[in-house]
């Protein structure tokens, strides 16, 4: 399913739960991570990866923060608890960037959630981080119960990105871009959502381009209406 949409901004509110660095540890070692605490009686935890760290990615990328608030914040009634954390290499996390093992630090932060919270996971990638947060839980979805791809690529620093492993993965599955995307055209997007296995959502964000310029509330709202209508 397909919908392109132009969502009107969703104000943001001052106030935040209690945010606070967690001793991750990934499969070269530690990984620099924070989580933001949520509601008592949260249903779901959630994990949120950057974009591509030799790009600037890192777990304070723009997108990741306002992923993180829409699904943390009381303004759009989820009140998870949301982790963010650094690729190996990245920041102050250990390791050397690889290209593809990085999909075993989401498994390593999934983990971590399910120790934490003991909760269901939804994970969400931006870019980099969603093409890698497809592969994670495709080779290990135990305990996820959702995946949403922002902005995912197709083409970007000097790759290809390929996702034949779609085809068998079952799980509910967000595919959120802008039509004026750089790194993944409408049509490819849409050739690969026709190819992934159901259940799967499509949205398209008028005028946005893979930053989502300008176009951060309208994704934090189809982020959040397709958790509430498609997960929770």
């Amino acid at each position: 399913m397909t919908i392109t949409a132009a969502i009107p901004p969703h104000p943001i509110r001052a106030g935040s739960p209690r945010l606070h660095t967690v001793d991750l540890r990934g499969p070269e070692g530690r990984l620099e991570a924070v989580v933001n605490e949520g509601a008592a009686d949260a249903p779901f935890s959630a994990v949120i990866c950057h974009p591509h760290p030799l790009g600037g990615g890192t777990l304070h990328n723009k997108v990741v923060y306002y992923a993180m608030k829409a699904l943390n914040a009381p303004d759009w009634g989820l009140r998870w608890p949301v982790l963010r954390f650094n690729f190996r290499g990245t920041g102050r996390s250990e390791g050397t960037h690889r290209g593809n093992a990085e999909a075993e630090d989401i498994l390593a932060a999934v983990d971590w959630l399910e120790n934490q919270y003991g909760l269901p996971v939804v994970v969400v990638g931006f870019s980099f981080g969603a093409a890698m947060a497809l592969r994670a839980v495709h080779s290990n979805a135990r305990g996820v119960r959702a995946v949403a791809a922002l902005g995912l690529p197709t083409r970007a620093q000097g790759r290809e990105y390929h996702y034949p492993f779609l085809k068998s993965l079952a799980l509910p599955k967000l595919f959120l871009s802008g039509d004026r995307d750089q790194f993944a055209s409408p049509p490819e997007l849409e050739q690969i959502v026709a190819e992934a296995a159901p259940p799967k959502h499509r949205v398209v964000l008028r005028g946005a381009d893979h930053f989502f310029t300008g176009q951060l509330k309208p994704m934090q709202d189809a982020l959040t209406g397709w958790l509430k209508e498609s997960v929770v």
